[in-house]
């Protein structure tokens, strides 16, 4: 079984707006949808998801790491993907600095959208999962959170648990 590893940023501005990277629709990967920025983990990088973060968010927006503020693991979603890959999605949050200038890449084009609103966007399954229960539960809790996607009556769900150590 293979395992593939991930790392994405919902970066948020003065505003209140969440930036996304809209995939050209001719992309091989997840064609037409809004992203969160981010990307795979490399091989130097598994021990050390925030720095895969940090590299993704300089080449998807030309973002240095000082343009973003509070950068913090929020989420770590888990999925079994066609029982032959293990997914593991790390997903911090962050704050773009006031004046900070974004550069879109070969990829797509960045947007800034409204926080919340998903509502017609084409967004992946997880995405949807995860700002809903950001907005619904963790906007003001400072936990990191996991969550197991699985099929509910075949559709995509998430079983939620707050990530801590049982000792403590």
């Amino acid at each position: 079984m293979r395992l593939r590893q991930m790392a994405v940023a919902f970066l948020f501005n003065e505003a209140g707006e969440m930036l996304f990277l809209q995939k050209k629709s001719g992309s091989r990967f997840l064609g037409g949808h809004l992203v969160p920025i981010g990307g795979h983990v490399e091989e130097g990088e598994f021990g050390d998801p925030r720095q895969a973060c940090v590299r993704e968010i300089a080449e998807e927006t030309g973002l240095a790491e000082p343009d973003v503020g509070g950068l913090k693991l929020r989420y770590i979603i888990n999925r079994l993907k066609a029982g032959q890959e293990i997914r593991i999605q790390y997903i911090f949050m962050g704050i773009v600095a006031s004046g900070s200038r974004l550069v879109s890449g070969e990829e797509g084009e960045l947007l800034w959208l409204e926080a919340g609103k998903l509502d017609g966007m084409h967004v992946t399954a997880s995405t949807r999962a995860v700002l809903q229960h950001y907005f619904e539960h963790a906007v003001h809790n400072e936990s990191i959170f996991t969550g197991t996607m699985h099929s509910l009556q075949g559709e995509p769900a998430m079983a939620w648990s707050v990530l801590e150590d049982w000792e403590d």
